[in-house]
């Protein structure tokens, strides 16, 4: 008997361990099912990625053309026209902020949505850590579509106002990779940041709701009239 218990053991863990392409897969079927909310959750994700772009590479891209007409910088004044003004930092925060509440609340209104879903993966053998990865990939699919819709929105929105401002001129300063001194980040590393951030904010919102249905109780899940 003292050697059978280790066995049955090894065996009920290789049962409920699924893998990682497993989860990844359900993920991805999850978001078929439910498409047009997940649509709206990453068209939200967007909107706020794309003002975050914008602002900041709007602000290098005017750095950048400003930095070539002007080449002595007499007052301080003067400097802080050419860089981004801080009350868009303001904004940028507030926008992403509004982000990550609406990918909370979308997320919670998936797992209120789907109790007898996860509570028959639990009654299977699911542990709680499959479950957390289940929510935590859909939402950084979501993040991650949302935040490259969003940067290439944002970086050409910026693109067009400076065009409108400034003609010509924009494309030969464009600052690309490094912007002046103002502005020092230039606009690719903007747009990489703007879709690394959309993931973490995807992450992050979801984080709630995803440890809330690991402890979701199966018994109770299944008796969740939905």
């Amino acid at each position: 008997m003292a050697t059978t218990q280790p066995v049955q053991r090894t065996q009920i863990r290789s049962q409920i361990s699924l893998p990682f392409t497993e989860a990844v897969r359900i993920s991805f079927q999850s978001l078929k099912i439910r498409f047009w909310r997940s649509i709206i959750t990453t068209v939200g994700i967007a909107f706020g990625i794309a003002f975050f772009v914008a602002v900041l590479a709007g602000g290098t891209i005017r750095a950048a053309v400003l930095a070539e007409e002007v080449e002595v910088i007499d007052t301080m004044a003067e400097a802080q026209e050419r860089g981004i003004p801080p009350q868009q930092y303001w904004l940028v925060i507030m926008s992403l902020i509004v982000c990550v509440v609406g990918i909370s609340n979308s997320m919670l209104m998936s797992v209120t949505e789907r109790f007898r879903e996860i509570g028959t993966m639990k009654c299977l053998g699911a542990l709680d850590r499959f479950i957390v990865e289940l929510f935590l990939l859909e939402s950084s699919f979501q993040g991650l579509a949302g935040a490259i819709a969003g940067a290439l929105v944002g970086v050409l929105f910026a693109l067009l106002v400076n065009l409108r401002e400034f003609g010509w001129k924009v494309f030969y300063s464009f600052p690309w990779f490094i912007g002046p001194p103002e502005a020092p980040v230039g606009v690719i590393p903007v747009l990489i940041g703007g879709c690394i951030v959309g993931m973490i904010l995807a992450v992050i919102g979801a984080a709630g709701p995803a440890y809330r249905a690991a402890k979701l109780p199966p018994v109770e899940a299944m008796r969740v009239e939905v």
